[in-house]
C-alpha cells in the first residue's frame, strides 16, 4: 500500500532541490554579472565595448525566454507568435520615441522619454496578449500552436506592408537615445570616477549592459513571486490537468487570458529595450524562425517551468548561435594549420576549403547540437525538480484502498 504522505514528501524534498540548485545558479550569474566587463576590459582593451554590447543582446533574448516560460513552461500553453509582441513593444518605442510620426499623416512627431515607453511598450503587449488570447481559449495543442503561428506572421507583415505608418520593409530609423539624471564613470568605460548629468547612453554598450542587467533581475523577482503566487499555482493546474483545475474552482478563461498577457508584456518590454538599443528597426528583425522558434528552444533547452534553467538556455543558445558556430570556420582552419593538414584549407575541386565547409555546415552542427542535448537531457539542461516530481513519482501503481475488501 502507497503511504499517504509519500507525495508530499516527494514535492517538499523536490522544493527544496530547486532552490538550493537555483541559489548556485543565480550566484553564478551574479558573479558573471561583475566579472564580464572587467574579463573583457583586461582581455580586449579598447575593444571591451563589443562583448558587453554582445551580453546585452542575449540579456534580450534572455527577457524574453522569462516572458515566453510563463505561458509555456508554466501554464502549458504552446505559443509560436511569440515575436509578434516584441514587435509590438519595439515599434511602440520606434513611433513615439522618434521624429517619425511627423512623416505620416500627424505630421507631428512625438518624443516620449525612454522609461514612459518601457511600461506603455508593456501595456501594449498585454493588451495585444489579450486578444490573442480572447478567440483562442477553447484551443489547445496543435490547434492553438497553429492560432498563434498565424498572429506572429500578421502582425510583422503588416508592420511591413503599412509603409507610411511603419516605413515599411526600412523600418524606422534614428531613434531617440534613453538619457540619465545621474551616471557614474569609472574605469569600465576608459574614464576616472565621475558623476556626470543628463548622461546620453548614445552609442556607448556599458548602461545598455547595466540596464539590461537591472531589467532582467526585476523580471526574475516578478517571475519567481507570480511562479509561488495563487495564480502561479493555477497555472500549474491548468498545465497538468484543465478539467480537474476547474473542477476544484479554478477559472480557466481568466487564467489563461492572465498567462497570454503577462507573458506577452515581457516581450514587449525587452522589445522597447531592443529599439533603443540599435536606434532602428526595420520588420525582418522580427520573424518566425529568428524570434518565435528561437525563443522556444531557450525555453526548451534550458528546462520548462525553471526560471534559473531557463536564463542558462537563453544565454546558451545566443552565443551558440551567434558566437561559437559562427566562428567555428576560423578555429577549424587554425586548428588544421596548427597540426600540419593547412592543405585541407585549400580548394580542390569539389572541395571549398575547410573553412568554407565549415561555414555551409553551421545549421546542421547548431541542430545536431541541440538533437543530441535532448537526447541526454531531454527534460532540459536544469529542468525543474518539482514538475519532474510531480510527473514521474507523485503517482503510484498501488491503490491506497480497495473498495471490494472492505
Amino acid at each position: 500500500m502507497s503511504s499517504p504522505g509519500r507525495v508530499p514528501r516527494l514535492l517538499g524534498r523536490a522544493r527544496r532541490l530547486t532552490r538550493n540548485r537555483d541559489a548556485i545558479i543565480y550566484a553564478i550569474l551574479i558573479a558573471g554579472v561583475f566579472i564580464v566587463p572587467a574579463i573583457a576590459n583586461f582581455t580586449q582593451g579598447t575593444s571591451s565595448g563589443v562583448v558587453l554590447d554582445q551580453v546585452a543582446n542575449a540579456g534580450v533574448f534572455v527577457l524574453l525566454a522569462i516572458g515566453l516560460n510563463i505561458v509555456v513552461g508554466f501554464a502549458g500553453l504552446l505559443d509560436l507568435g511569440y515575436a509578434a509582441f516584441f514587435a509590438i513593444g519595439a515599434y511602440t518605442y520606434a513611433m513615439l520615441g522618434s521624429g517619425w510620426l511627423d512623416v505620416t499623416a500627424i505630421h507631428h512627431a512625438v518624443h516620449i522619454p525612454f522609461w514612459i515607453l518601457l511600461f506603455v511598450g508593456m501595456g501594449l503587449a498585454a493588451l495585444f496578449g489579450l486578444i490573442l488570447g480572447a478567440p483562442t481559449l477553447r484551443l489547445r495543442g496543435d490547434y492553438l500552436a497553429i492560432v498563434t503561428l498565424g498572429f506572429g506572421e500578421i502582425v510583422p507583415r503588416i508592420f511591413r506592408i503599412k509603409i507610411e505608418w511603419t516605413g515599411g520593409i526600412n523600418g524606422i530609423t534614428a531613434l531617440d537615445q534613453p538619457t540619465l539624471p545621474v551616471w557614474l564613470t569609472g574605469p569600465w568605460a576608459g574614464q576616472d570616477f565621475a558623476l556626470t548629468r543628463n548622461q546620453v547612453f548614445g552609442l556607448d554598450p556599458v548602461p545598455y549592459y547595466v540596464l539590461i542587467v537591472m531589467l532582467i533581475a526585476v523580471s526574475v523577482v516578478l517571475a519567481t513571486n507570480l511562479y509561488r503566487s495563487r495564480l502561479g499555482r493555477a497555472w500549474m493546474a491548468i498545465r497538468e490537468d484543465e478539467v480537474a483545475a476547474a473542477a476544484m474552482g479554478v477559472n480557466p478563461v481568466i487564467i489563461k487570458l492572465l498567462a497570454f498577457s503577462i507573458g506577452a508584456s515581457f516581450s514587449g518590454f525587452a522589445g522597447v529595450f531592443f529599439a533603443a538599443k540599435l536606434g532602428g528597426i526595420d520588420p525582418t528583425l522580427f520573424g518566425f524562425q529568428n524570434v518565435s522558434i528561437v525563443i522556444l528552444v531557450m525555453v526548451v533547452l534550458g528546462g520548462m517551468g525553471n526560471i534559473s534553467g531557463v536564463i542558462v538556455g537563453a544565454i546558451g543558445v545566443y552565443f551558440l548561435q551567434n558566437v561559437i558556430i559562427p566562428q567555428l570556420p576560423i578555429w577549424t582552419t587554425g586548428a588544421a594549420s596548427s597540426i600540419g593538414l593547412s592543405f585541407l584549407n585549400n580548394p580542390n575541386g569539389d572541395w571549398a576549403g575547410l573553412g568554407d565547409e565549415v561555414q555551409r555546415l553551421n545549421f546542421i552542427i547548431f541542430g545536431l547540437i541541440l538533437v543530441g542535448t535532448m537526447l541526454f537531457r531531454p527534460q532540459g539542461l536544469f529542468p525543474s525538480q518539482l514538475r519532474q516530481a510531480e510527473l514521474t513519482k507523485g503517482t503510484s501503481d498501488q491503490s491506497v484502498f480497495d473498495a471490494s475488501t472492505s
